[in-house]
Formats: C-alpha cells, structure tokens, sequence
C-alpha cells in the first residue's frame, strides 16, 4: 500500500458562497495561515489570476480561500459585499480587510492572520506581509474587514498534499537536473524505490553522481515525497556549489545550532532567499512549486 504523505491544509471543503460567516468547521487558523503563506513570493501581476506567473490582490485572496472550500468573486470591491462587518479591534485571522490605495473607495484586500499582520498580493513586491498600522503607508488607507468564514483553533487535519501546490523530489530532481544540464540517459537507478520506468529515474540518478542526493537511511529516493525549505537549502548549495558572501539576514526559526543554518546563511547571503516576510525562513515548511522555481531561477542569475 503505498504511503500517503499529509500536510496541515485541508483542501476538500464543500464550496459555499453568498453574504453571511461560513462556519469552516473542518478549517483551522493553521490551515488559513499556511495556506495564505504558501505563496509568499509570488509576483504581482495586474489581473492575472495564475500563480506561476503572477496575481492581483484580488485572485490571490480567491485562491487561498478557494483552497480551503470558501468561494469568494473576483474583484475586491465585490469580496467587500460578501460576510460580515468586522470592527478592527475585533479581528481574527482569517479576515478580508480592504485598503483604499487609490483615492477612488475599495482598492486593495488582504488576509488577516494575526498580531497586527495581513498578507496580500502587493504592486511593489508580489505576495507578502505587512502591518496592517503601518504608518507610512497601509494604517492611513485602511477602510475596513469583513469575515467570510470562522476558523476554528482546534487541532490541525491531515489531508494528502497538493502536488499541484507544493513540490515532490522528484519534482525537484527534473528541475535540477534540467538546470544544471545533467546527462539523464542512465535511467538504471540504485535507489531502489525508482525504477528504469520511473520518469524521475535519469534525473535522480544523474544528481547522486555528482553528490547532491544519498537517499534516507535506507537508501531511497522517495520521489513521492515533499522536500522542507530546509532541505531544499542543502540542496541548492550542494548543487550549484554556492559559497557565503558576506553577512546574511538571520532568520528566528534558524538559530545558529539548526542543522540547515550555514545552508540557509548561504543562500541569504547570496540574494536568493530574503524569508518569508516575517523573520522567518519556514525551515520546516514544505517547498512550494513557486518558491523551487523563484530559487531555481535566482540560483541561475
């Protein structure tokens, strides 16, 4: 039976519509948070709806929700019609909260997730965070929240990863080798979980010759499985023989102790990685397929 690998993002939600809360029974804060995380990074693009080639402010909050079973209409002056009227010391995450950035009423929306923080989809540098006081830019443009759903605090449910969301290593070997240019042809793999059929077989092969993989401690691949932005850290400095540069931004969730710190410190230090937005690099997030292409693409510069 082959094994199933799980992550805290419930994605079989019933879609629901219309103007009133939606009870998520099924959908925790975690699971609006990482969701809403998981495309940090991805770049703006005025009404593009695609997250490999980038969103506006609007298709990004549609598709984290959407993500979750919750419908939301397309602009943000429509969402600003859907849920309820929440007061801003009354925020929860989860919320829609809408700016007006240019002068003319409902503009900009984001996702609220706590502690003063909302992220969105921004003209200036793609999907990030910000505070919603900011006095300098979103605090003066505020105009108000509005609550879709209800996110419950209980315990995170396991759901079967969405590979159309988040990377494999298998996914992350074909793009590697692909990048580096690796001669593919030996697809006589010795990880004993590829076969020659397996189309990762030539890719995973051609990258443990030159050091990049050893498989676990029993000698597989597992191409099945999702790879942590830690791990894709290893990875990138062992593939491209990257060097440090210099001082590098530090991360909370990487202290100097964590096994991935020089790692992550190398790739920081070469412009390839600036965090998830919050003083954090998410070492134990699973890559998303953005983010291994956004790396890719920086490494190759």
């Amino acid at each position: 039976m082959k094994k199933k690998w799980l992550l805290p993002i419930f994605a079989s939600f019933m879609f629901f519509t219309g103007m009133g809360v939606h009870e998520a029974k099924a959908a925790t804060i975690a699971d609006i948070t990482n969701t809403a995380k998981a495309y940090i990074g991805v770049p703006y693009q005025y009404g593009g709806t695609d997250i490999k080639t980038g969103v506006d402010c609007s298709a990004y909050t549609q598709i984290v929700f959407s993500k979750l079973g919750i419908s939301l209409e397309r602009t943000s002056t429509a969402q600003y019609q859907q849920g309820t009227s929440i007061a801003k010391d009354q925020l929860k995450t989860g919320d829609l909260v809408f700016f007006n950035t240019s002068g003319s009423g409902i503009s900009h929306v984001g996702i609220y997730i706590g502690d003063s923080n909302f992220i969105s989809a921004t003209t200036s540098s793609g999907v990030k965070i910000d505070k919603i006081n900011d006095p300098y830019y979103w605090g003066s443009r505020y105009v108000g929240a509005k609550r879709i759903a209800n996110f419950t605090e209980g315990e995170v449910k396991d759901a079967e990863i969405d590979f159309s969301v988040y990377a494999s290593r298998g996914e992350v070997a074909l793009k590697l080798a692909k990048q580096l240019n690796l001669d593919t042809s030996n697809t006589n793999s010795s990880f004993p979980d590829i076969t020659p059929a397996s189309k990762y077989a030539g890719a995973a092969e051609a990258l443990k010759k030159i050091g990049v993989f050893t498989g676990d401690e029993n000698g597989k691949f597992n191409p099945g499985s999702p790879m942590t932005r830690g791990q894709l850290s290893k990875v990138l400095v062992e593939a491209f023989h990257l060097k440090q540069q210099g001082a590098a931004l530090q991360f909370v969730d990487v202290p100097s102790t964590h096994w991935a710190y020089n790692y992550v410190s190398i790739l920081a230090s070469n412009k390839i990685t600036v965090g998830k937005g919050d003083n954090t690099f998410g070492v134990n997030d699973n890559v998303t397929l953005v983010h291994l292409d956004a790396f890719i693409q920086r490494v190759a510069q």
